[in-house]
């Protein structure tokens, strides 16, 4: 995949290195005496106390390193997490998951902490600490962070630098083009090998064993229960530890849902319908942009044909590069796009209507900027992303149920278009050379319960779609479903509002307060001249 995980772009605000808005109103600080620290089993501060769970091990120590620098780990109680690799192979090596768990801030923590789970698959959720904490959720609980199986911060860390650096040349080739898939694949394979001759179980990088990791944590941490908040794929995985290890589990929330009985290219594409006609049902209901951008979804479709017949190469500049780069937009470039753009999504309706006339430098600077992030390189385990997606969704996904998905969710692309799911281009290919074997059926079960769940979704998420939230609370019997009108995927880093919602769960499971959803209004759109 020229894109492998589900990416996360901000509004104004990005999955952004500032990470969500901050939500004073719910952060306690400037208190006189240091917090009081919720407590293990033991009667230590959560996190310093060595502990067993079966094979799994937990024990004290310093906190995992991370790719750049994160001021949230200061003060942070950490250790390491030791597991098999492979639970189902007796006398499997054994991996190392890297803990830490930022204090609450309030002064009487309460004693169940929330564990995050990060989306990709392959982000480190150590690294997202600021988001947690940007967000509130250590308000009064406090938050455990940790590395899963294969990423950056986990020994070992099964990253692919080379693949993210083909994906940073993909802007300029022609995306949908057969020659890209092909020197796709072959990064795709060179990562693999050299993973393999490294001693990886490229078959244990999977949903199963994460979960089974989680549940290990929670009792070697001497914890009685925890809560879960799971972003992007990290709620796939939330779902699934929901499933396989309901014990402990006190509440769930989920952020950008992606249920794992949905997974694959339908799943996709019918995201993707749904986030942009959400934005541009916001734009026809505004007189300024409707009146100067009219029809926009037929100018969209219009232009997805137009550039894949023939794409458009122009030259621009980005952050963090001296020279011009060379970026290249067929349609299937503008699809994906376009998926990330609802995080920015005031600006889509002028870009669109600058490149419909002749103007492609606004969509090839963004398209450009994200892909070229220097951030990027090393950071993705698409070893977890490829163990995931590999086992999980392409065995129970056919190539045409795929395209038949793009046809049903536009039917007016050029099949080359539905051919390639947004953000999963390339995706099957990929897979027939990772070679790890199909994860039983049972993987895609729907995960029943009664075990309270917030199910949390953006009006104009075109990753996750909003209907997912209504799918996962079907079998759920004690499930909240939230929709946040004019937010993008993962509400709780660019809505107050939704982190309000969200830590007002974990207070009160059964009565979130949503109140704020009253006062939200639609964001003014940019109309250019």
């Amino acid at each position: 995949m020229a894109s492998a995980r589900v990416p996360r772009h901000r509004t104004a605000r990005r999955i952004r290195a500032t990470a969500a808005g901050a939500a004073t109103g719910l952060l306690l600080t400037g208190l006189l005496a240091a917090p009081a620290q919720a407590q293990d089993d033991t009667g230590g501060p959560i996190g310093t106390t060595a502990g067993k769970a079966g094979d799994a091990t937990y024990r004290p120590g310093p906190c995992p390193k991370t790719q750049h620098p994160v001021p949230e780990l200061e003060g942070a109680r950490c250790g390491t997490l030791t597991v098999p690799e492979n639970r189902a192979k007796p006398g499997s090596r054994t991996i190392e998951l890297g803990v830490a768990v930022l204090p609450a801030e309030a002064a009487q923590p309460k004693p169940d902490p929330i564990v995050w789970l990060a989306g990709g698959p392959g982000d480190d959720a150590v690294g997202e600490a600021k988001l947690a904490v940007d967000g509130g959720l250590n308000r009064d609980r406090d938050v455990i962070l940790m590395s899963q199986r294969g990423t950056y911060s986990a020994d070992p860390a099964l990253t692919c630098p080379n693949v993210d650096e083909f994906n940073a040349r993909v802007v300029g080739l022609v995306y949908d083009a057969p020659s890209t898939e092909t020197l796709h694949v072959q990064a795709t394979k060179a990562c693999r090998d050299r993973l393999a001759a490294l001693g990886a179980d490229l078959g244990a990088y999977n949903d199963t064993e994460s979960a089974a990791d989680l549940a290990d944590l929670r009792t070697a941490l001497g914890l009685k229960e925890w809560n879960v908040f799971g972003i992007s794929y990290g709620t796939h995985l939330a779902l699934v530890y929901m499933r396989l290890h309901p014990d402990g589990i006190r509440a769930v929330g989920l952020d950008g849902i992606l249920p794992p009985s949905r997974g694959g290219s339908a799943a996709a594409w019918s995201s993707a319908r749904q986030g942009f006609d959400g934005l541009f049902k916001a734009c026809a209901e505004q007189p300024a942009c409707n009146s100067r951008y009219p029809n926009l979804p037929a100018t969209f479709e219009r232009l997805v044909r137009r550039l894949e017949a023939e794409p458009v190469t122009t030259t621009v500049t980005v952050p963090g590069r001296k020279e011009p780069v060379k970026v290249v937009l067929d349609g299937g470039a503008l699809v994906t796009w376009l998926t990330s753009a609802t995080h920015t999504a005031t600006e889509v309706p002028r870009a669109l209507d600058e490149l419909a006339r002749g103007k492609p430098e606004r969509i090839a600077r963004q398209w450009a900027g994200w892909r070229l992030a220097p951030q990027a390189v090393g950071a993705t385990s698409h070893g977890l992303v490829y163990g995931v997606f590999c086992s999980e969704w392409i065995p129970y996904e056919t190539q045409a149920q795929a395209v038949e998905a793009g046809r049903k969710a536009f039917p007016s692309f050029p099949r080359s278009v539905q051919e390639q799911a947004p953000q999963l281009n390339s995706l099957r290919p990929d897979c027939d050379v990772w070679k790890v074997p199909a994860a039983p059926s049972s993987i895609r079960d729907t995960t029943d319960g009664d075990i309270p769940t917030l199910a949390l979704s953006g009006g104009f998420d075109a990753q996750t779609g909003a209907d997912n939230g209504p799918y996962v609370a079907r079998t759920l019997s004690r499930a909240h479903v939230v929709t946040v009108p004019y937010e993008p995927h993962v509400v709780f880093a660019s809505s107050e509002c939704a982190q309000h919602i969200t830590v007002s769960f974990f207070d009160d499971p059964a009565a979130p307060d949503t109140s704020c959803l009253k006062g939200l209004k639609a964001p003014a759109f940019e109309t250019g001249p």
